[in-house]
């Protein structure tokens, strides 16, 4: 099996691990820490999280120029580039250390109104640790793009489903003995920096990589530079869909409310994995493609069987939350969270789409044409802030969240398509079709289903996800599924039965 192939099979194993552990990690942390506590260690890791941006693209210009010298046998040019971004990385690193102690001396000042002064005491010793844990990460974060530059899924995916499972085992029995989520941070800290150690060893004994800090490109160091400007507004949009929102609530309405959007994001963070568990795979071989002459439509055929397999996925997830997800959280971590249940009802349904598109993002920076799409993105997320600070105080978290929702249909769904179609010839309207498809298979059961009055009881909860579960994926093989889709399920199943 490839190591594509194999890659999506292990995120998909990670992403069901990873929720396991969350259906058993987070109500023990919410029961340990109290509804406060856990708002301001999740208030914290979406406010020193920014520093993360600071990458400004560099790491998918890596996995992309690597994956390009590769494909031209070039293994000195390789060497020159390895050491080019170790320099940039660790420049990198030294500025998130001074930024973030920069960011360390703002938080009386954005947060003194919402929080109390033990809050703030833990807010600020969070974030001290974060910010020391990203600063190291930088430099050491290269290895980990060169090893997916090298498509070398299987062992960067399974060095991540090990990182997962060793986190919680650890911190769970001391949060049981009192320690609280300074602890946690820590450990997760310390795991993480080890990590990335061991990347650095597979890549130079494994991989044979060779670095080499004298003679690199000047002029590719500028193309590299302006192909990654463009990434680095993703990513600070990125951080404004997913993070700012959090902040907002912080200063506006306090830690409750931001452990109630921590919850329902953790349910997104999900939900968009399962999505870029397959388009992150593809970088490298978009990359090639392109240095070897791909025509439009072979690129047109990429987008939409890779599109059509993602929204099969991501459509059967969302009817399924629809169906039993208000349930499911009341039981899960209590009735004060309920209001979680509309922020990712809200926030999923455009994701759906957005999501299953995914692999055009890989397909505009493989091009270089993802300028736009960076411009269009900050435009419309910088009116997310200034709508979302108007309408936190009055409406919370809801509000906030439809809000997100609305920028997400504007910029990513309606004007992103509209480019897909006009300049990169990508029928999208063949993906539209599809997609039509998988929603009437996946209405027909939940409107059947939800005649049923649907209680928080696990065994009710169970029952109906599985008659939805069945039936819909039934509609979905007779409906909605091509002959390469059934034949490619038909395998997964056979593999997976051996």
């Amino acid at each position: 099996m490839s190591q594509i192939k194999m890659g999506a099979l292990l995120s998909y194993l990670a992403l069901i691990l990873s929720v396991v552990i969350s259906l058993v990690y987070t109500p023990i942390m919410i029961r340990t820490l109290g509804q406060a506590e856990y708002g301001v260690y999740s208030l914290m890791a979406a406010f020193v999280g920014y520093l993360t941006i600071l990458d400004m693209g560099l790491g998918n210009a890596i996995v992309r120029y690597v994956a390009r010298t590769r494909a031209g046998n070039d293994q000195q040019e390789e060497s020159r580039l390895t050491g080019m971004f170790l320099i940039l990385f660790t420049i990198l690193g030294a500025v998130v250390g001074i930024i973030g102690v920069v960011m360390y001396f703002q938080i009386d000042l954005l947060f003194s109104d919402s929080l109390k002064a033990n809050e703030l005491l833990l807010a600020k010793q969070i974030s001290i640790i974060l910010i020391a844990n990203f600063s190291i990460s930088f430099p050491l974060s290269v290895f980990g793009a060169l090893i997916q530059a090298h498509e070398k899924f299987v062992f960067m995916k399974v060095a991540g489903i090990v990182r997962t499972v060793i986190i919680p085992l650890i911190t769970i029995p001391l949060l049981f003995m009192g320690y609280g989520s300074v602890m946690m941070v820590i450990i997760s800290s310390l795991i993480n920096i080890i990590f990335l150690l061991i990347n650095v060893v597979y890549c130079f004994r494994r991989l044979k990589v060779r670095v080499q800090f004298r003679y690199f490109n000047k002029r590719l160091l500028k193309e590299v530079l302006i192909y990654s400007s463009f990434i680095f507004l993703n990513a600070i949009i990125d951080k404004i869909y997913w993070s700012t929102d959090q902040i907002i609530l912080g200063s506006v309405t306090g830690a409750n409310q931001v452990a109630i959007y921590a919850i329902a994001m953790q349910f997104i963070m999900i939900y968009m994995s399962i999505s870029t568990a397959i388009s992150g795979l593809f970088l490298p071989k978009v990359s090639i493609m392109e240095m070897k002459g791909a025509t439009s439509k072979e690129f047109s055929d990429l987008f939409i069987k890779v599109g059509r397999i993602q929204a099969h996925i991501l459509f059967f997830i969302l009817g399924g939350f629809l169906l039993i997800g208000k349930q499911f959280l009341t039981l899960w971590v209590g009735i004060d969270y309920l209001d979680g249940y509309y922020i990712v009802l809200i926030i999923m349904t455009p994701l759906a789409v957005i999501l299953s598109q995914n692999v055009g993002i890989s397909i505009l920076q493989a091009k270089n044409m993802h300028a736009f799409r960076s411009v269009l993105y900050l435009v419309i997320s910088l009116i997310n802030i200034v709508t979302s600070i108007f309408i936190a105080d009055k409406y919370g978290g809801v509000g906030v969240a439809l809000v997100t929702a609305g920028s997400l249909v504007i910029g990513n769904i309606i004007i992103m398509n509209a480019y897909y179609y006009l300049k990169l010839n990508i029928n999208v309207k063949v993906l539209w079709i599809g997609i039509f498809k998988i929603i009437f298979s996946v209405c027909i059961p939940f409107v059947l289903i939800n005649i049923i009055n649907i209680n928080a009881s696990l065994l009710m909860i169970i029952t109906s996800g599985l008659i939805y579960s069945i039936i819909t994926l039934l509609l979905m093989w007779f409906i909605s599924m091509n002959p390469f889709e059934k034949q490619l399920l038909i395998t997964i199943k056979t593999k997976l039965t051996k």
